[in-house]
């Protein structure tokens, strides 16, 4: 059998224990037909096969993102002002500024701003005002959990004075008790379900803007993290299509509200439409806390800065192990959002409960984010099974986690913040992903991060945050590839470079295993395939 296309002259990195590295790869159709040297593959290329030089670069499996928002954050990021660069008040107005003098919305809204920074304390929506005197302005966090609106923007949606906060959300109000135009949480939804609605083109345009986004940086394959009935039928649209260029896997958010079996059942069904090999629904999701920016973590102890307090758990605790043992039961994988290290055991007791009542099987079940654990935990996780989903771009001295977290956390409880050696170490199964638009979606500066424990060289010179949990590339790259395809119940065809599996190959600028740690960071992606297509080029291969 022939090959439709080549690939030569490579330093091909195949994530295949027993066939590490190759010269070349031959492909057919979507698949990879063989792999060896580049004389062993030039045999199988005939006149019309596509020869592609690697020119000794560094191929790779596509990667795979784990969890990322891809149709929410493509949405936003393609639609809205972008805000994620603003570093004081002042940037933040001129951007919104900039915006709106260019966009004839009847809403001027922004995404992407740095909780770090911009808090309780400093944005308000005479802040905003200042900025978008005359219409109606929201402006959505990175992290998803916080968002403003200006006084147009209050008063279009009726939030005033001696208005109650929403379930599982609060309302930022003033000495006087008007809200200052700052939402928490289930807040945020509370104004997305008044403000005028987006339409499911514009959510599909924005998975095209992330896709492309995502190819660029050498991504084939994604787990969109929390999605509903209109996510679905968006992505199972575009597959229908033909206009996918990667797969994405989807966990299903389950509301704290819901009945366990009625929650089952609308997952299931949910599953049964949505089983194509672009496109799936495979596991549930839960977010036991939110984030200790707006101080809606749950830990297990008090938290430590002089207001001290603490968050309740967003479901009972007996409700998680019902809801777990549920969905575990009728083989769904669980992924699940933990901050603090009380949500994070709570997550873990869940764990246990459905093992206890269904036995073991090789779910994979996800603990998302995991910044703060109790070290009692760390070995929960081999025993259980649980794979620590884990964003690394976070582990490093920055404002939210310096100024903010690990004030809150204290000293003894900020050791154990971001412990990814801990876990590796122990035997946890792991897998790294981006949390897009939280942070970029690039794997390169999250690798880069991992390694050092530290911010770009460019940004100055900053102390290592808790070097001793510092990871190696070997281990990003696994967590990238072979273990991101596992995560996202797609081993049989992906995450390794071998005969018979898809041909989702990456070409890289430089060799991530031997360059400088700290240019990983700097790495550009020459040559992007998906399923033996070309969906990004980049550098005249």
């Amino acid at each position: 059998m022939m090959a439709d296309t080549i690939i030569i002259n490579g330093n091909i990195v195949t994530m295949e224990p027993l066939a590490p590295r190759a010269e070349a790869l031959a492909l057919r159709n979507d698949r990879i037909l063989a792999v060896g040297s580049t004389a062993d593959i030039r045999a199988l290329a005939t006149s019309r096969t596509q020869v592609i030089d690697a020119r000794g670069h560094l191929v790779l499996p596509g990667f795979q993102d784990t969890h990322i928002h891809l149709q929410d954050s493509g949405n936003n990021y393609h639609a809205n002002a972008v805000l994620d660069q603003c570093r004081s008040i002042g940037e933040l107005q001129k951007a919104l500024r900039t915006f709106a003098a260019r966009s004839q919305a009847p809403w001027v809204n922004g995404v992407g701003w740095y909780t770090g920074i911009f808090t309780d304390a400093n944005l308000t929506r005479q802040v905003l005002d200042e900025a978008v005197p005359a219409r109606p302005c929201y402006i959505l966090a990175s992290d998803g959990h916080n968002a403003c609106l200006n006084s147009k923007g209050c008063e279009a949606l009726g939030l005033r004075e001696g208005i109650d906060d929403p379930p599982l959300g609060h309302f930022v109000r003033d000495g006087q008790g008007v809200p200052t135009g700052m939402l928490h949480e289930d807040a945020i939804d509370w104004a997305r379900e008044r403000m005028p609605a987006i339409t499911e083109d514009d959510f599909a345009a924005g998975v095209r803007f992330g896709q492309a986004l995502c190819n660029r940086h050498g991504i084939t394959g994604v787990l969109d993290a929390s999605i509903n009935e209109r996510h679905a039928r968006v992505y199972q649209r575009l597959a229908d299509r033909g206009e996918l260029t990667l797969r994405v896997a989807a966990t299903a958010k389950v509301e704290p509200h819901e009945d366990t079996g009625r929650a089952v059942e609308r997952v299931k069904a949910m599953r049964a439409a949505c089983r194509g090999n672009l496109f799936k629904v495979h596991s549930a999701k839960f977010f036991l806390d939110g984030v200790l920016e707006n101080r809606t973590a749950t830990m297990l102890q008090s938290y430590s800065d002089p207001l001290g307090g603490n968050a309740p758990l967003m479901f009972g605790h007996n409700q998680v192990k019902d809801l777990f043992a549920a969905f575990d039961a009728e083989r769904f994988q669980i992924h699940v959002h933990v901050i603090g290290d009380g949500a994070l055991r709570a997550a873990l007791d869940g764990l246990q409960a459905a093992r206890e009542a269904n036995g073991n099987w090789p779910s994979l079940h996800q603990l998302a984010h995991v910044q703060c654990l109790d070290p009692a935990d760390v070995p929960r996780f081999r025993d259980l099974g649980a794979m620590a989903n884990i964003q690394p771009l976070w582990a490093r001295h920055e404002p939210s986690v310096t100024d903010v977290a690990l004030p809150m956390v204290g000293p003894e409880r900020g050791q154990w913040m971001y412990a990814f050696r801990s876990l590796i170490d122990a035997g946890a199964p792991y897998c790294l992903s981006s949390d897009w638009g939280v942070s970029t979606l690039n794997p390169f500066p999250i690798m880069e991060t991992a390694v050092t424990r530290q911010p770009p060289r460019k940004n100055g010179d900053h102390p290592v945050f808790l070097p001793e949990q510092r990871m190696t590339i070997a281990e990003c790259v696994r967590g990238y590839t072979i273990n991101a395809a596992a995560a996202a119940w797609r081993s049989e065809e992906t995450g390794t470079l071998a005969p018979g599996k898809s041909a989702d190959v990456i070409i890289l600028d430089r060799d991530i295993f031997t360059c400088d740690p700290y240019d990983i960071g700097d790495t550009e992606v020459l040559l992007t395939l998906f399923r033996g297509q070309r969906v990004y080029s980049g550098g005249g291969l």
